[in-house]
């Protein structure tokens, strides 16, 4: 069941709307290590293992041997300000077991920094011999203000 509005029924065509489900599924980095062809989601908790399955197969076309759900309970912690005691939210989690000639690798999503990070490093170094070399060329006016040089 949806909790999203639509607009009424109106005569005439086209009708210029769209149903949209209340299901999210969200990619989730397995903390132990999975076989290749093991995918784990978060997903909304009202969506069942067939839920899952059409969703994965009719929107992203992924064939699917399996579907495992679990549900995680959440926290009990005492809240800082009040003192009450605060359950966080429940989480279900489902595992895709894909079939045995596929595999899924988890995407490297800071490849890109790794490539920044070595152009600033480079950057930082030749900076680092530029300060260098004008230390040395100020090295025997201690009289005059380092700021004075050419």
């Amino acid at each position: 069941m949806s909790t999203r509005w639509y607009p009424i029924y109106q005569r005439g065509n086209p009708q210029l709307r769209v149903f949209l489900p209340n299901f999210w599924m969200k990619l989730v980095r397995p903390h132990p290590k999975q076989l290749p062809n093991i995918v784990h989601f978060q997903c909304s908790m009202e969506m069942t293992k067939y839920d899952i399955r059409n969703y994965l197969e009719k929107i992203y076309n992924i064939p699917i041997v399996d579907v495992r759900t679990k549900i995680t309970l959440g926290k009990f912690r005492k809240d800082i300000g009040k003192g009450y005691i605060v359950k966080d939210d429940d989480i279900k989690y489902a595992y895709i077991v894909l079939p045995k000639d596929m595999t899924f690798k988890f995407p490297d999503l800071f490849e890109s920094q790794k490539k920044e990070d070595e152009e600033s490093m480079k950057s930082l170094d030749e900076a680092k011999k530029s300060f260098n070399e004008y230390l040395d060329k100020n090295k025997d006016r201690t009289d005059v203000p380092s700021w004075f040089s050419i």
